[in-house]
C-alpha cells in the first residue's frame, strides 16, 4: 500500500460484524489492525499504538464519535477516516469541522475505504504537506506550487486567482474532504461563508481546464452537500 514500514490502524467500532467485514478486507493488505469496542477503549488503543490512521465509528455505545475525534485532535494529526449508518449532511459536516479528515458512509465497500486510506496515508506521509515550492502532479496536470503555473500535456492553463487559489488549496488537502465553508474561508475569506455559489461556479471552471470530461470528473470530485475534495489515485 504504502512504501516503507505497514502502517498501523486502530478500529474503533462497536458493531462485531463490521470489524470482521474490516479484518477479513483489510487482511489482504501490508498493515497492522488493532480494534476497540468503545470509544474510551479506542482512545486508549490509539495512545498505545500511535497508529497511523484511525478508523472510527460515530455510533459508539459509550461516548459520541465526534466527541472522540474532538478528544483525538488534541494530540493525534494523524488522518480520521469515519465510517458511519449516519447518511445526514449535517452529521457529515459535523465530523468532518471536528477534524475527522474523511467520512464513508455504510454500507460501504472495501474497495473504496482502501482507496480513501491510501489517499489519507499519501496525504499524512507528504513532508510538511503540499505547501511552497512543492509541485504537484495528477494525471498529465503539473501544478508548480513556487511559480503557481499549471500546465496540462506540457501546455499552460491560465487559471484566474481565484480559480488557482481553490485548487492550490485541494492540493494542500489532497485525498481530505474541503467543506464548503472550509473551502470559501481559505479562498475567499470568512465573510464569504454564505457564498457557497462561489464554489459551484469556479469548480466548474477549474474541471473545464483540468479534466477530460469534465461532466463526469475523476479528480475534482464533488461531495454532495459536503464540500469537495481532489482524489488522486
Amino acid at each position: 500500500m504504502t512504501a516503507g514500514p505497514s502502517p498501523t490502524l486502530v478500529v474503533i467500532e462497536d458493531d462485531p460484524q463490521i470489524r470482521r467485514f474490516l479484518r477479513t478486507g483489510l487482511s489482504a493488505q501490508p498493515m497492522r489492525i488493532f480494534e476497540a469496542e468503545t470509544g474510551e477503549a479506542g482512545l486508549i488503543e490509539a495512545a498505545t499504538r500511535k497508529p497511523d490512521l484511525v478508523i472510527l465509528d460515530l455510533g459508539l455505545p459509550d461516548v459520541d464519535g465526534v466527541d472522540v475525534v474532538i478528544r483525538l485532535r488534541e494530540w493525534y494529526t494523524r488522518p480520521i477516516i469515519i465510517l458511519s449508518a449516519r447518511s445526514n449532511e449535517q452529521e457529515k459536516i459535523k465530523a468532518l469541522d471536528a477534524g475527522a479528515d474523511d467520512y464513508l458512509t455504510k454500507p460501504f465497500g472495501v474497495g473504496e475505504l482502501l482507496a480513501r486510506i491510501r489517499a489519507s496515508l499519501r496525504r499524512a506521509t507528504l513532508p510538511g504537506g503540499v505547501e511552497g515550492d512543492s509541485v504537484f502532479e495528477f494525471d498529465g496536470v503539473r501544478v508548480d506550487l513556487g511559480a503557481r503555473r499549471v500546465l496540462r500535456d506540457g501546455i499552460e492553463v491560465h487559471l484566474t486567482p481565484n480559480e488557482y487559489r481553490l485548487l492550490a488549496t485541494l492540493i494542500r488537502h489532497v485525498g481530505k474532504v474541503c467543506t464548503h465553508r472550509q473551502l470559501l474561508t481559505e479562498v475567499w475569506g470568512p465573510s464569504h461563508v454564505e457564498h457557497g455559489h462561489y464554489l459551484r461556479i469556479y469548480m466548474a471552471q477549474l474541471r473545464h481546464k483540468l479534466e477530460v470530461d469534465p461532466t463526469n470528473p475523476r479528480f475534482l470530485r464533488t461531495e454532495v452537500g459536503v464540500g469537495y475534495r481532489l482524489l488522486v489515485e
